[in-house]
């Protein structure tokens, strides 16, 4: 079993570094946590909140390309119970560059509007509070 205070970092390779980091910073009001350039050809940024219990990395491979998202539904999911914040992140999200798409599964689009990065991943903010 996995210890309550174990922390998740899900990791993605990216060819546009910089601007992915910027993109996640403003949109959703993460900080940059800690950063690496060329650590055995690999460069970084870990994003996140300092007192949350995720964080997200981004990657560079130096001299390879990863191209876009494999697929539409390739997403992060934030559910936002409260309107006014929903509202305003999804302004936030905007004005960091991010496009408002339609989601590949229509679920999303019910209650949550679905947004794209620069390498064609994408990020769900749901208007709903998480329930088992």
């Amino acid at each position: 079993m996995i210890a309550r205070d174990t922390i998740i970092r899900i990791a993605r390779p990216t060819d546009n570094l910089q601007e992915i980091g910027r993109m996640y910073c403003l949109g959703l009001g993460f900080e940059l946590l800690g950063e690496f350039s060329d650590h055995q050809g690999f460069s970084g940024q870990i994003i996140g909140h300092p007192r949350h219990s995720y964080h997200l990395e981004f990657t560079h491979h130096i001299g390879t390309q990863v191209g876009q998202a494999p697929t539409q539904d390739n997403l992060l999911v934030f559910y936002i119970p409260e309107l006014e914040i929903w509202q305003h992140q999804c302004q936030q999200m905007l004005e960091a560059g991010f496009k408002l798409v339609c989601s590949y599964n229509p679920y999303w689009d019910a209650v949550g509007k679905t947004f794209e990065d620069a390498d064609g991943y994408r990020v769900v903010l749901q208007q709903r509070a998480w329930q088992v």
